[in-house]
């Protein structure tokens, strides 16, 4: 019994020594502070071996109970005393405010951290190695830890790592370890971040830690591997799984973007072309087959050649029984007639009484000109892009009216992209790891260069109406009044844009430790930080305004993060824009202008500078536009120089000062430009400004209208005999009766197609089609008037011998015969018999069919937007920049997310909708931008968001010592105060921690909001979230807010296009998460390009809509005054059809991309092809020829001349000069659409349309064919009647 018993005693014995000994062996290694570090105001532990010791104040047990909960229990015997524990909570501020948006990642890096400072057992895995002694504050010395080295369990770092290396930091749209690493978190890892942290050279430690990595023991040492959560768990104390910003577990496979649609392909080749191709083939073999037949059939039949080809109508001649005709005619063809006498009869009438009273008439003319030009006085001319551009109906134009008013309108731009020609190349060798190599622009001397540069810009004045501005005086300042300094956003903000600080550096003799080098390496990776870590100069990085500088903002030319070898600085000047302050907008206009001009004098043989101010784009197209004004006129003066000439029949020599009719040209001419006075004034009276395409434009169509109809009045006066007995008003009545319904049907086809355009929703196509519909009406009046008038005068003047312009000298009388022109005898007898062939015929169908088939292949292929670049001079300075911004620069313009007012953010469900952090929904607002940035090349958003309500909660949590408020008051306490009357806004329980409801959350926001960031507080919500959240009913409640971020940078138009609609497929997609049911609030999408792409949204449907409403309007217009002949009306609808069709076929072959600008040019050769088309139509359909072949020979020869010395080679002579032009816009847009308007006018109207009409036009009219006989009874000429 008593071995047993003895043996019993012994093993207890035996595990009591045990445990003695292992309980020994675990010691503390500190307790409390006690001497100073060497870096400043920090301070060292004492070295205590003994074991722990309970805390024995109510604060550090409140302290251990907040930090290290696990420890807080029985009677808190811990390694550490309250003051340690305080030490503890204030350098743990930074971290609070940036991971605790995670759990996890919180509680493992705080596990870290509470082992080391307070764990019981230090002595497992604390190994000191070196101390120091010195006195205390009595003077007794005291032994200090200096030194140690921490065991850190491999598993436990890459556990902490993990959980945190997703971590955002919303106010910096950057992951939180690129603020705490010492590096950009794509370079950090579990060592680098832990040892970067230890590192006495990061200016926080007060003293040397080495950790050692190691999941098994090292050195009798056994590394701390306490228990990690990870990202995707629930904590013990039930909070939730890190967001899916937070943590990518959280939100499983990185989504991927949808593939590029292939391009459609037959066989390899593109799909369409291939089609057209077979369309085209298969075309040529049935109608050359149909020929073929028909031919053979001929021959068979022994048909004359000339009998129209599918033609059932009989031949009628004018000796054809009438009463025959009459019974044949339709009803349709009786009204036509009778329509077309009811106009011929009303323009003979007209035509005579303005020829008998010529000056009553040309006074009339004169005053409705005058009137209507008197409303010029109330001219305005809207050069502002958004006006011309954006309508204000437009969704985009509405969303930034709504972000102008409650945030204020988005700041005004002074950039530089600076470069240097030299080689000059570096290397710095960090405290550790390999050399880092810094390009040249990088270079000490070349910044002090810089920073000279941007100083005496900053410095910069300007006189406004007596005033001096200065850049202080417009600039942007975010923390003013507490901070007045301007934001300037350059890498020398760094170095606060000082010399004195650019030349810091730590050398010891031996080599550079710490310099600008190093300074730029840490504030690429922390730009928010407010001191450097250096442990002797703590240099912020913060800039001097109290904002960051990212990196990506201020360099370029640089691969992924390696900003060192960034080739190009960027600095950009920020000025307040102001929305309806026209005083301080001049200010802002005034100091442009000044530093427009310094820059422009600024020379430096070691720099090389591309700038821009806000206002370069208006100016340099204010001085295109007044450079151009010589190339308009000189092509003005060719076009009337040859109307005046062109204009006179010259019968003989002797008979040329007579015959000519300048004088008539010029007063034709000025009509004309009346025309266009007219309609400027009369839209100016009604208050619609005027465009400069309006200016541009409108003139060369009007011109082109005008001088078509001119001729055509003319050259029919000159080629008709006046009949017996019949004076000169009856004569010139007569042909007004002929001409003036064709003229009628031209001018009337454009007004109404021009008016119909009016419906777009492009401000620039609508005063357009405004102004030019009434210009081409009012010209059409004035020529059937006062030109009439002024012809009677001038045929007078002719008859009389009186020689032109001079018109009292009174030559001898001659006799003189009259003769037909020689242009009009080329096509009557050489052009219009050849282009009817029967072997030619053919072969033009076969050409224009074959170019419509590539037109429509092509169609699609077009380009739609405007290069930037199109729209500068040649040699504008502007043009440099544009290209720098393009191979520089990295990230595109800001993108604000904005949530209209009526979303409830005061409870946790709205919050939810929209927040990013711990227990947000994963498709809230800020997690559907984050995932779109993970995409950021199909989706065109390069960062996360910046989130005002998730660094919000943030900054409200009683951990954080952001959220205080005197006691006392109330009012708000900064967290650099030292007062002991500022208490936390909320306590330190479970409610407390939780996320502000209710009046609670409004309580604290206008703190938030009004937050200056400091050193120990860097979650102040003044500058990044100043102007984000606009608060309502005296701070009661959220209206609206926004939450930003960057676009990718974007090159090309269809970039701009594309990250326009992505955005806006985004923010329908939050809309529609958010599920505002009942409410009429909604989110979307701002950037300052919006207003100016959104129409290329629409540019298709708008072009289609517009065209395809003035083919329609030329339609209809064109049956009624053409008698009701459709198919007539649809020849002349197809011809001009197929002419805008090529119109895109020579677009995409001249590299002429489709936008507001080429749109009015579309819409303006849909009326000019008119003008080629609509009298040839005319002269066919009243034509009483017996064949289409003869019809078509004969409308040709008689209309053909006259088109084609008035529109056609009018407009042909001025459009070349247009070339000279140095205006690219002008080049691209003007001469070679212009162009092309009249070259496939003139070749669809002069060639193709008399082929179509002998093959397909209509028969002839019966009613009119007796109409013309009972008109010609008597007469000995069977003529056009025309």
């Amino acid at each position: 019994m008593l071995l047993p018993g003895g043996k019993h005693i012994f093993y207890v014995l035996w595990v009591v020594i045990l445990l003695s000994q292992w309980v020994h062996s675990q010691h503390c290694i500190w307790y409390g502070e006690c001497g100073k570090s060497d870096i400043a105001e920090k301070k060292l532990n004492c070295n205590y071996t003994g074991p722990p010791l309970p805390l024995p104040s109510k604060e550090g047990q409140e302290l251990l109970h907040d930090l290290c909960p696990s420890y807080a229990y029985g009677d808190y015997r811990v390694c550490c005393d309250a003051q340690q524990l305080k030490t503890l909570k204030d350098n743990m501020q930074l971290p609070l405010q940036y991971l605790s948006r995670c759990p996890a990642c919180f509680f493992n890096f705080m596990s870290l951290f509470c082992e080391l400072t307070c764990s019981p057992q230090q002595s497992q895995f604390l190994n000191v190695t070196e101390f120091k002694i010195e006195p205390d504050e009595q003077g007794r010395n005291t032994t200090n830890v200096n030194k140690l080295t921490y065991y850190i369990g491999q598993t436990f770092a890459n556990a902490m790592y993990n959980a945190c290396s997703d971590v955002q930091a919303p106010s910096s749209n950057v992951k939180a370890l690129s603020l705490l690493c010492g590096t950009d978190a794509s370079k950090c890892n579990s060592t680098k971040w832990i040892q970067y942290m230890f590192d006495i050279e990061n200016g926080q430690d007060p003293f040397g830690i080495d950790p050692v990595f190691s999941d098994v023991p090292v050195a009798g040492m056994t590394p701390m591997s306490n228990r990690t959560f990870n990202c995707t768990q629930v904590l013990e104390d039930d909070s939730g799984p890190c967001s899916c910003q937070d943590c990518s577990e959280v939100c499983g496979p990185t989504p991927v973007p949808p593939p590029i649609p292939p391009p459609w392909t037959i066989l390899g080749l593109d799909g369409m072309s291939v089609i057209m191709w077979c369309s085209y083939i298969a075309f040529l073999l049935i109608f050359f087959g149909a020929l073929l037949g028909i031919w053979c059939y001929r021959k068979r039949m022994v048909t004359s050649e000339y009998e129209p080809i599918l033609d059932s109508n009989q031949p009628h001649s004018l000796n054809s029984d009438s009463t025959k005709l009459l019974e044949d005619a339709t009803c349709c063809e009786t009204l036509g007639e009778r329509f077309e006498n009811a106009l011929r009869m009303l323009f003979s009438s007209w035509g005579s009484m303005c020829v008998r009273h010529p000056l009553t008439v040309i006074l009339i003319s004169i005053v409705f000109v005058s009137a209507c030009s008197a409303g010029l006085v109330y001219m305005r001319i809207t050069t502002s892009p958004v006006e011309l551009w954006s309508s204000p109906s437009s969704r985009a134009r509405q969303e930034k009216d709504y972000f102008d008013q409650h945030f204020g309108p988005f700041f005004r731009t002074e950039q530089l992209i600076i470069t240097t020609p030299l080689n000059n190349t570096s290397s710095f060798l960090p405290n550790s790891g390999p050399p880092i190599n810094f390009s040249s622009i990088l270079d000490l001397s070349l910044l002090h260069q810089v920073l000279d540069l941007q100083n005496e810009i900053a410095n910069l004045t300007a006189e406004y109406k007596g005033e001096t501005v200065t850049f202080k005086d417009i600039c942007v300042s975010p923390l003013a009044p507490y901070n007045d300094n301007c934001t300037i956003l350059s890498v020398l903000n760094y170095f606060q844009n000082s010399h004195e600080v650019l030349d810091h550096e730590m050398d010891d003799g031996f080599w550079i430790s710490n310099d600008y080098h190093s300074h730029f390496l840490y504030c690429v990776s922390s730009p928010t930080a407010l001191d450097d870590m250096d442990r002797f100069f703590h240099d912020p990085c913060m800039g001097t305004f109290g904002g960051p500088v990212f990196p990506w903002l201020a360099l370029g030319g640089y691969e992924g993060t390696e900003y060192n070898n960034a080739s190009a600085l960027v600095i950009t000047f920020p000025v307040t824009n102001y929305l309806n302050d026209t005083e301080k907008l001049g200010k802002a206009l005034a100091w442009e202008k000044e530093f427009i001009k310094f820059m422009k004098n600024y020379e430096n043989p070691n720099l090389t500078i591309s700038f821009s101010a806000e206002r370069s784009i208006e100016d340099e197209i204010d001085r295109e536009s007044n450079s151009d004004v010589t190339t308009i006129v000189v092509s003005y003066i060719i076009m009337f120089v040859y109307i005046s000439l062109a204009l006179g029949h010259i019968n003989s020599f002797w008979t040329l000062l007579v015959d000519s009719k300048i004088s008539l040209g010029i007063a034709g001419i000025l009509i004309v430009l009346s025309s266009v006075a007219c309609s400027l004034g009369i839209f100016s009276y009604i208050g619609i400004p005027l465009t400069l395409i309006v200016i541009e434009v409108i003139p060369f169509l009007v011109l082109a209208v005008g001088v078509d109809n001119i001729f055509i009045i003319v050259q029919t006066y000159q080629r008709d005999e006046r009949r017996p007995e019949e004076q000169l008003h009856e004569q010139i009545g007569r042909i007004l009766g002929e001409v003036a319904p064709s003229m009628f049907l031209s001018s009337f086809s454009e007004t109404v197609a021009f008016f119909l355009g009016a419906l777009s929703s492009m401000p620039a196509v609508r005063t357009f089609s405004l102004f030019a519909g009434l210009a081409v009406f009012i010209d059409f009046l004035l020529q059937i008037s006062c030109f009439i008038s002024l012809l009677g005068l001038d045929i007078k003047r002719q008859e009389a011998n009186r020689v032109d312009i001079l018109c009292c000298v009174k030559l001898p009388e001659r006799q003189q015969a009259k003769s037909e022109g020689c242009l009009f005898q080329f096509f009557k007898k050489i052009y219009a018999p050849f282009i009817l062939k029967d072997w030619v015929r053919p072969l033009v169908v076969a050409v224009f069919v074959g170019m419509l088939s590539f037109s429509i292949a092509v169609i699609d292929k077009v380009e739609i937007g405007l290069d930037q670049t199109l729209s500068m001079p040649d040699d504008s300075y502007v043009l440099n920049y544009f290209g720098n911004l393009t191979e520089y620069l990295h990230t595109g313009a800001p993108v604000y997310f904005v949530v209209e007012e009526g979303h409830d953010y005061k409870t946790s469900e709205g919050q939810n909708k929209v927040c990013g952090g711990v227990g947000c929904n994963n498709d809230s607002l800020v997690q559907q931008i984050y995932t779109a940035s993970l995409m950021k090349n199909y989706t065109k958003i390069s960062n996360v968001p910046s989130s005002w309500l998730d660094d919000y909660f943030d900054w409200v949590k009683p951990q954080s010592s952001c959220c205080r408020y005197y006691n006392s008051t109330g009012a708000f306490c900064n967290a650099s105060v030292v007062n002991t009357t500022c208490i936390h806004c909320r306590p330190m329980t479970p409610s407390g921690k939780q996320r502000p409801n209710g009046t609670e959350f409004m309580q604290f926001l206008p703190m938030f909001i009004i937050d200056n960031p400091n050193i120990k507080c860097g979650k102040g919500g003044h500058a990044a979230y100043g102007t984000a959240v606009d608060l309502k009913d005296n701070n009661t409640d959220v209206g609206a807010t926004y939450f930003m971020t960057y676009h990718t940078i974007l090159k090309t138009s269809t970039d701009y296009i594309d990250a326009m609609r992505m955005a806006r497929e985004i923010t329908d997609n939050i809309t529609q998460a958010i599920g505002p049911q009942d409410k009429s609030y909604r989110v979307f999408p701002y950037s300052v390009f919006y207003v100016f792409y959104e129409q290329y949204l629409t540019i298709i449907k708008d072009t289609a809509f517009n065209l395809g409403v003035s083919l329609a309007a030329i339609f209809v217009v064109s049956t009624v005054l053409l008698g009701f002949d459709f198919w007539s009306a649809g020849l002349v609808s197809f011809t001009i059809a197929m002419i805008l069709i090529n119109m895109f076929g020579v677009m995409w072959l001249w590299n002429i991309s489709l936008n507001a600008v080429s749109l009015v040019n579309l819409v303006m050769s849909c009326g000019i092809s008119v003008e080629f088309c609509s009298h040839i139509v005319r002269a066919f359909s009243v034509s009483t020829k017996s064949s289409r072949v003869e019809r078509a020979e004969e409308a040709l020869a008689h209309m053909g001349s006259s088109v084609f010395s008035g529109i056609t080679l009018t407009k042909f002579g001025g459009i070349l000069i247009l070339a000279l032009s140095k205006s690219q816009i002008f080049q691209v847009f003007y001469f070679r659409m212009y162009l092309a308007i009249v070259l496939l006018g003139a070749t669809h109207g002069l060639i193709f349309l008399p082929v179509l009409l002998s093959y397909a036009g209509p028969s002839a009219n019966k009613a009119k064919v007796m109409a013309a006989h009972k008109r010609l009874v008597g007469t000995e000429r069977e003529r056009l009647i025309y």
